[in-house]
């Protein structure tokens, strides 16, 4: 399927679908012609590629991470053990940027507080 195709089955825009190839995530065939050619399992990849970004990981993360996740449904799942700890390094990296955060919050909310 061309890259309109991909765009249209998918929701995601061609330019992003580029980025996408760009950061070396999705790998489409060429034509001669240069137009690019997505296989069927490539609607299923930019599920899980958008899966991966909405979780908070970087695409240079996700491109060490996507050969070994693979999906059941809305679920993604690992299935190499390196993968694990990227993962678990990744999730403690969003959880102390949440706590950061919070910490933030309440430090706002107590100036605002004063404020009153």
């Amino acid at each position: 399927m061309r890259i309109g195709e991909l765009s249209r089955r998918t929701g995601v825009n061609e330019r992003l679908l580029r980025y996408y190839e760009e950061q070396g995530l999705l790998a489409p065939d060429r034509l001669p012609s240069g137009y690019r050619v997505y296989a069927e399992s490539d609607v299923d990849l930019v599920g899980r590629i958008r899966s991966l970004l909405t979780a908070g990981l970087s695409t240079s993360v996700i491109a060490n991470v996507l050969p070994c996740v693979t999906s059941d449904g809305d679920v993604l799942a690992p299935t190499c053990p390196r993968v694990r700890a990227d993962l678990d390094h990744e999730y403690r990296r969003i959880s102390a940027a949440i706590d950061d955060l919070e910490r933030s919050r309440r430090l706002l909310g107590a100036v605002i507080d004063a404020a009153r």
